[in-house]
C-alpha cells in the first residue's frame, strides 16, 4: 500500500530497498528554501542494521501488508516467546528482540495481535494498557501537590513508573504499555 512520505509513524513497518524497515523516530521538518520533508530512523527486521532516511512530503513510500492475527502469549522459553493462535490453537514461538521495550509488560494468558508478513512473525501489539500491582513506593514529602509533582513507584514486573503521592505500595495501577507512564488506578 502507497502512502505519503508525511504520513509515516512510529512504530509503521515499510518496504524500502527491498528490505522491511519499522520506523523507530520521525520529525517532520519545513526548511524556508524546497519542500517539506519527514526524517525517519528506521530498523532493518532482517539484520538488525539502522537507517536514517529523508521522505519528501509529495513522495510515496510502500507500506508492508501486514496481517494481524490475534494469539495469546503463553510462556517464555529462554530468549523465546510462546504464542497459541486462537482460532487454530496452533503455537508458534517468537523472538523477544520483536518486543524491545515492551517485554516487560508482557503477561501470562495475555491477548495480543502478532503481526505477520507473508506468514512469518516480525512484529507484536500489546493492550494498551496493563493492570499491576505497586509493591514499593516512595513516601510521600510533606507539601507535595497531587497535580504536579510524580514520584517513582516500582510495580510487580521490577519496572520503575512515575505515580502521583497518593499512591502506595499495594495498590493496582493501570499502566500504558507503549511509553509505560501512570494511566489511573485500577
Amino acid at each position: 500500500m502507497k502512502i505519503n512520505g508525511n504520513e509515516i509513524k512510529p512504530g509503521m513497518i515499510l518496504e524500502h530497498q527491498n528490505k522491511l524497515w519499522r520506523v523507530a523516530k520521525i520529525s517532520h521538518t519545513q526548511p524556508g528554501k524546497g519542500g517539506a520533508y519527514t526524517q525517519a530512523e528506521m530498523k532493518c527486521l532482517t539484520d538488525g542494521t539502522k537507517l536514517n532516511e529523508r521522505f519528501r512530503s509529495s513522495e510515496n513510500v510502500e507500506r508492508a501488508r501486514l496481517e494481524q492475527k490475534p494469539m495469546q502469549y503463553l510462556y517464555s522459553e529462554g530468549e523465546m516467546l510462546a504464542f497459541m493462535d486462537n482460532s487454530s490453537y496452533e503455537q508458534i514461538s517468537i523472538s523477544t528482540d520483536i518486543l524491545g521495550a515492551q517485554l516487560p509488560w508482557l503477561q501470562e494468558n495475555m491477548e495480543v495481535k502478532v503481526e505477520m508478513h507473508e506468514g512469518n512473525p516480525i512484529g507484536l501489539e500489546l493492550p494498551a494498557t496493563v493492570e499491576m500491582e505497586v509493591i514499593e513506593a516512595d513516601a510521600v514529602v510533606k507539601g507535595q501537590t497531587a497535580s504536579s509533582s510524580y514520584k517513582p513507584a516500582k510495580v510487580e514486573n521490577g519496572e520503575t513508573v512515575q505515580v502521583p503521592p497518593f499512591i502506595e505500595a499495594g495498590t493496582r495501577i493501570i499502566v500504558n504499555t507503549e511509553d509505560a507512564t501512570y494511566n489511573s488506578r485500577a
